[in-house]
């Protein structure tokens, strides 16, 4: 669907199905997980089934390449020296992550360095608040996409969304999608869900599709949360099958990757990229200089 044709009374009223459904759905605690049961993991069998199907957890002795093949290996420290950059491209590297994301300025170090590996280079667009305009999104898309960036994770204009100004946010994503999908890039839509309202996450996840972002993504990382089950659960819920839906911040071990998976997720950002890879391996897992994003 081309963005500029969507019809804003058409948005509205999507959105507004969604909404409806949501609060309709009945709301009775899982037990086994302390979560609603329409978010609970164990429940969502369909999407557990589709997962294992994509991971191959059960292989034994050996990682699946659907496991690190999930993972963007996040390095976002403002702090991080080119020597972080190196090592995160060395794992990278060694254990096929689909990316490393980084921010702007990283971008031609880490293309430089994995160039002939099968691992690409994710940068981050008006990181991380969301709050450049519009125009200025699209230049720092089109720098960084000339820079060697593959994928692109922009974060929306949360004030606009919060402001129910949503001409201002299709348009703040569709100047990020444009020129992704003009030059093959993969573009997904930070909905920085911490601060945002279930009413509010379906609406974001709902202007995201219709702009045609290829995915939306929990946070940032840098904002009071990270990604839980139940909003991965949700966003998968809105999108539908079409697109993917990355679930970023705070997940550390193998056990938080699968539960995300299985609430939906099809890419995890993760600075614990090593670790996580380790424990499918059956070992204990090492720091990567991305630790503590």
């Amino acid at each position: 669907m081309d963005a500029r044709t969507v019809d804003l009374a058409r948005l509205v009223a999507l959105i507004a199905e969604e909404v409806i459904a949501a609060s309709q759905r009945p709301r009775s605690r899982c037990a086994c997980h302390g979560a609603f049961d329409d978010c609970c993991p164990v429940r969502l069998q369909g999407v557990i089934d589709a997962g294992a199907a994509r991971l191959g957890f059960q292989a034994a002795g050996t990682v699946p390449a659907g496991v690190a093949g999930l993972i963007d290996h996040t390095l976002l420290r403002p702090d991080a020296a080119a020597t972080d950059f190196e090592q995160l491209c060395r794992e990278a590297a060694d254990h096929r992550f689909a990316t490393v994301c980084v921010n702007p300025y990283w971008v031609a170090f880490c293309a430089a360095r994995l160039r002939g590996t099968l691992v690409g280079v994710c940068s981050v667009v008006g990181f991380p608040l969301g709050a450049t305009s519009a125009d200025v999104k699209r230049l720092e898309t089109e720098r960084v996409i000339a820079d060697g960036a593959r994928e692109v994770d922009m974060v929306i204009n949360i004030g606009a969304l919060k402001s129910a100004d949503l001409r201002t946010v299709e348009r703040d994503i569709e100047a990020v999608v444009d020129p992704c999908r003009n030059c093959g890039v993969i573009s997904k839509v930070i909905i920085e869900a911490a601060y945002l309202t279930d009413e509010e996450k379906v609406t974001a996840c709902t202007l995201a599709k219709a702009a045609g972002a290829d995915f939306v993504k929990t946070s940032t990382g840098f904002g009071p949360s990270g990604a839980t089950v139940a909003d991965v659960a949700l966003m998968r819920r809105v999108v539908g099958g079409e697109m993917g839906v990355k679930a970023a911040g705070g997940v550390r071990d193998l056990a938080g990757l699968n539960a995300m998976v299985a609430a939906g997720a099809t890419r995890v950002g993760a600075s614990a990229g090593v670790r996580i890879v380790s424990e499918a391996r059956g070992g204990r897992g090492g720091e990567s200089p991305a630790s503590g994003y």
